[in-house]
């Protein structure tokens, strides 16, 4: 339970981030649910077929939960490769914002 716990924790943490910039989610919601949704999935559907060919094995720890979605996967996996992709989109619109602000310091135009 600990680590599903750790999880949202991350996930409140880039929310918090995410709704005081703008970065994804609280700038365009429509796409960013989309391409969060579909990077999830996309996640998802590599960690089955790494399950299926013995590359993925779940090892039981007192950190989880114990459920499953799927054999071999538990509900924690959903939680953390959500958390990779929005974690990925705050940064990377992070990094584009940021330098689109160091710009316009340079070049002496305010921010809209």
């Amino acid at each position: 339970m600990t680590y599903l716990l750790m999880l949202l924790a991350l996930i409140g943490c880039m929310v918090l981030l995410d709704a005081r910039y703008r970065l994804f989610v609280f700038a365009r919601p429509i796409p960013a649910l989309a391409s969060l949704s579909m990077g999830t999935c996309i996640f998802l559907l590599w960690d089955v077929i790494a399950i299926d060919q013995g590359i993925f094995l779940h090892r039981e720890s007192r950190l989880m939960t114990g459920l499953m979605i799927g054999e071999q996967m538990p509900l924690e996996e959903a939680f953390f490769l959500f958390f990779l992709c929005y974690q990925s989109m705050v940064l990377a619109n992070g990094a584009l914002a940021w330098r689109a602000h160091r710009a316009r310091l340079r070049t002496g135009v305010e921010a809209p």
